[in-house]
């Protein structure tokens, strides 16, 4: 792991990839470091309002790479596979689409980082080699709901936008909710399983 000042409160975590940064951020939140925000991405993890830099790098020299047991229930999302990619990914995938159906809900997602949109989660877990490329040209609209995989990610549009991931289906589970005590659905660390409707 490596540390960089990120402005004069804030330390940036670079570590080797998605999961690490999803261990960090879990192992971090659990250890009760005395930050104001824990903000794991893609392959690093932001460590916001530093009271004394040196005692969070004195904590983090600690972590041994481990997140700690899931702290978060697991959320099923129920889908209708119907997206406009499911023969693409078939096909990349060498199977049929009952084939990437299996697979899809086989697989234990978990929830790495929130961007792009509010309520919108980066999930991890789908095997590097189900990798699929993201579309060429994005499309203009992509419906609210839609689950979809770019690379090795998936992830649900919670609202209607542009975007060029592979869509596989769709589901009504409200992504994002800022009536609820945490508007996102699917934060950090939070396991997911996808079930076929």
């Amino acid at each position: 792991m490596q540390l960089r000042a990120f402005g004069p409160r804030a330390l940036l975590a670079e570590v080797a990839d998605a999961r690490a940064a999803v261990a960090l951020g879990a192992w971090a939140r659990a250890a009760r470091l005395d930050v104001a925000e824990v903000v794991p991405a893609a392959g690093t993890v932001l460590f916001d309002g530093v009271r004394d830099a040196e005692a969070l790098r004195v904590a983090l020299a600690a972590w041994d790479g481990a997140a700690p047991a899931v702290q978060r229930a697991p959320v099923e999302v129920p889908v209708t596979y119907d997206g406009a990619d499911l023969g693409f990914v078939a096909e990349r995938w060498g199977t049929d689409v009952d084939g990437v159906v299996a697979r899809h809900t086989a697989t234990t997602f978990v929830s790495a980082f929130c961007g792009f949109a509010p309520g919108f989660a980066y999930l991890t877990g789908l095997d590097d080699a189900l990798a699929v490329p993201r579309l060429d040209s994005p499309r203009a609209r992509v419906p609210a709901g839609s689950v979809a995989l770019a690379g090795a990610w998936c992830g649900v549009y919670p609202t209607a936008s542009p975007g060029g991931w592979r869509i596989l289906g769709r589901t009504s589970v409200a992504l994002w909710d800022p009536a609820r005590g945490e508007p996102a659905l699917l934060a950090p660390g939070t396991p997911v399983r996808f079930v076929r409707a």
